[in-house]
């Protein structure tokens, strides 16, 4: 399972990055975790603001952070 943090490095980008490496964590999971800081590179991703989550190759969320709970229930039906 590949996860990406597309964001610039602010703390909410970390904050989220932490979120979900606990969730996948907790839910056994293995991933490969990748940051996305270049912003030619997430602006290629159809986002409007960060941070965002890509998880395998589709955007899950942008412009704001998460619950725990709504992670891991992405990575579950990733699985």
């Amino acid at each position: 399972m590949e996860i990406k943090i597309l964001g610039t490095g602010c703390p909410k980008c970390k904050r989220l990055e932490q979120t979900a490496r606990k969730a996948a964590e907790d839910a056994g999971l293995e991933a490969t975790f990748i940051k996305v800081t270049d912003i030619n590179d997430i602006m290629s991703y159809p986002i409007a603001s960060t941070p965002a989550l890509v998880l395998n190759g589709e955007v899950k969320c942008s412009g704001r952070l998460p619950t725990a709970q709504e992670i891991t229930g992405w990575l579950q039906a990733a699985v």
